[in-house]
Formats: C-alpha cells, sequence, structure tokens
C-alpha cells in the first residue's frame, strides 16, 4: 500500500530541517519496505511571494488529497509589515482550518542525554515525559468578531473573540482522556474558569465528559497556575489538555523544560487521524542557510508521522532509536552542544540519524 507524504518546507530553515526529514524517511521506508510517494508545495512567507497566498490553491488541493503532511516552519520578519489577514502565519491557521486539524499533540520527553542541557536542576526535569494536547481550531485564534478599528474620535481598539461550543471541547476531551489511558492515567486540564466564561464552560464539558472514563484521575489548574509549576514541579503533569491560546504558551515553556524547542515534534490530527506535523520551532531566519539548524525535532515530527497517520509503529519506533543513538555517541547540533566548536551541522545530524536506522534495524 502506498502511503502519499506532502512536504511543505516553508521559511526560513524549515527547508533544511524538513530535507534531513525526508532523508530519513526515505532510508526508513528502505528498511521496512514502505512505499511513500513524496509532494511539495508552498506554504508561509513562500506562498506570498510566489504565489501571492499564504495556502494557495495549489498547496491546497495537494494538502486534501495526501495521507500526511511534514511542515518546517513559516513567517519571518521580511513579511511582518503585511497586513494581519496576509501574513505567513494565516497559511498555518488556514490548513489547520481546511483539514479539521483540531488536535494538536506536543510531547515534552527529556532525553537523559540532554539533562544538563535544560535551564532547571537536572533532578526536577530528569525523566520527564508529559503530552499537552491543545485544541487546535477554535478559541481566540478563529473567534470572530476580531479586528483593529478606530472610533470617531481617532482612537484605535483591538479586539479578538474567545469562543468555544460544547462539541468542539467535548471532542478534544475526549481524544485526551484516551491519550491519558494509553500513559499514566492522570490528565489535568487548564482553564482560566475564574474569570472567563468560555472556559467555564469548557470545565464543565471536561467534567462531564470524564465520567466515560472514571479509571482516569482528572484535575482542573488555572493557565497561571499551570505556568508555574511546569517550571516549579513539570513531572507532576501526565497528560495536559487545554484551549488554543493557553496550548500555544504552555507547550512552549515545557519545550523548553527539554533543553531546547530544536528537539520537539508535534501533531495535528484531524477525526480521521490524518495530520500535519512539524517541530515546535520557529523558522530561525537568524540561522537559516547556515547549517546550524537542530533537525532532530523534524525528524521526529516524521516519526509521529509513521505512527499516527500511516499507521506504521515499528518504523516510527526505528527512527526514535535511531535519534536516541545519535544522542548517545554525542553527537550536538549548536543549540545542544556544550561549545560552538563541538557542534554538528545540520546534515552531519541528518547523516547520522539515516546511518543509524541502517544500523539498527
Amino acid at each position: 500500500m502506498s502511503h502519499r507524504i506532502l512536504l511543505l518546507p516553508g521559511d526560513g530553515i524549515g527547508p533544511e530541517v524538513v530535507e534531513q526529514a525526508r532523508r530519513v524517511l526515505v532510508a526508513t521506508a528502505r528498511v521496512f519496505d514502505l512505499d511513500l510517494i513524496f509532494d511539495s508545495a508552498d506554504l508561509g512567507g513562500v506562498a506570498i511571494d510566489r504565489h501571492g497566498d499564504p495556502y494557495p490553491e495549489s498547496t491546497r488541493l495537494l494538502a486534501r488529497q495526501a495521507d500526511a503532511i511534514l511542515l518546517g516552519a513559516v513567517g519571518g520578519p521580511k513579511w511582518d509589515t503585511l497586513p494581519a489577514a496576509q501574513r505567513p502565519e494565516r497559511g498555518l491557521l488556514a490548513i489547520r482550518s481546511d483539514l479539521d486539524l483540531f488536535c494538536n499533540l506536543r510531547p515534552a520527553m527529556l532525553y537523559p542525554q540532554l539533562a544538563d542541557a535544560s535551564s532547571l536542576k537536572p533532578d526536577l526535569v530528569a525523566g520527564l515525559n508529559l503530552l499537552i494536547v491543545r485544541e487546535l481550531t477554535g478559541g481566540i485564534y478563529f473567534g470572530e468578531p476580531r479586528g483593529v478599528e478606530t472610533s470617531a474620535d481617532g482612537v484605535r481598539r483591538g479586539f479578538n473573540t474567545d469562543v468555544y461550543d460544547e462539541t468542539e471541547i467535548g471532542r478534544i476531551a475526549r481524544l485526551a482522556f484516551q491519550f491519558a489511558q494509553k500513559r499514566n492515567g492522570r490528565l489535568c486540564s487548564v482553564d482560566k474558569a475564574n474569570v472567563l466564561e468560555v472556559t467555564m464552560l469548557w470545565r464543565d464539558i471536561v467534567t462531564e465528559v470524564s465520567a466515560e472514563f472514571p479509571e482516569i484521575e482528572l484535575s482542573h489548574m488555572y493557565v497561571d497556575n499551570a505556568a508555574m509549576q511546569l517550571v516549579r514541579e513539570p513531572k507532576q503533569f501526565d497528560v495536559v489538555l487545554t484551549g488554543n491560546l493557553f496550548g500555544d504558551i504552555l507547550s512552549d515553556t515545557a519545550a523548553m523544560l527539554t533543553g531546547s524547542i530544536g528537539m520537539l515534534p508535534s501533531a495535528s490530527l484531524n477525526a480521521e487521524s490524518r495530520g500535519l506535523y512539524e517541530p515546535v520551532h520557529g523558522s530561525a531566519p537568524d540561522i537559516a542557510g547556515a547549517g546550524k539548524a537542530n533537525p532532530l525535532a523534524t525528524i521526529l515530527s516524521a516519526a509521529m508521522l509513521l505512527r499516527y497517520s500511516l499507521d506504521e509503529g515499528p518504523a516510527a519506533d526505528a527512527i526514535e532509536a535511531a535519534v536516541e543513538h545519535v544522542l548517545n555517541a554525542g553527537l550536538r547540533t549548536l543549540d545542544i552542544a556544550s561549545s560552538s566548536a563541538d557542534a554538528a551541522t545540520t546534515e552531519a545530524m541528518g547523516d547520522a540519524v539515516v546511518a543509524a536506522i541502517t544500523s539498527l534495524s
């Protein structure tokens, strides 16, 4: 059976890290006899430059046909002066909405080899392994009305709408409980129900859904406290469920607990498990083209792609084992190296993972 994968290299370091992940997928396919078909298209700033649209129709058609999508990154200062509705990030929001990718998975796992790279004390983060489940197609990023208006007396006013209905909350909550079933049986729902009505409803619906999963230990936490607890005692969390805005912020906080945002993958899934996979890091235009980017988050995103969308668990395991092997061997890109003199290039890290897949499988 063939699997069609759409590559969206995007902006900044995106093309560099996606190319290394593609090489890893090709090597893995060879070992496990997988039939992977790759297409490529534009999203974000590069799509604006080439097509005048951050999510052009040509990309939309390929995205709807793909079994899974691997994205690099979008955005950069080059496009910051464009109107909000025309910026690269609008392409990312558009593809999420178009494919109904409502479930975002962001694991934060600390590799033992990188314990010293975390900004927290090693004893606080050693063994860290949590999963943030973020609702991705609702909330304040998509709510209407939104905009900036000028009053009759010349005062500008910006506004956004944070809105969720019970169906949106219920479907992401059920998935989060299901992931908790496969882990350690604990789920913490993060909201701001003491002041925001939309999250009062969030808490009510999550509590109602919990009755379907009596074996899961459910707790609730306000987002400000959750941010504090992530850096105070991160290992208290197993699965964290939250909305779009809070999930965006908390997942980046969790990323830095692991030593580098360059190490963390993510998955955005719809109800049919078709998904878009991308590293948590941004486009890093300051190092684009310099061979300094860490491709491991994108490579690990490719492993998630194999596991969740293509149901190729053993192949995903092989990629993750290869990454572990390379870290054990001491290879480090600039973001996780002890010094710049010891840093491997983006391509060298990709070479090492490809070699490890071939030798370990």
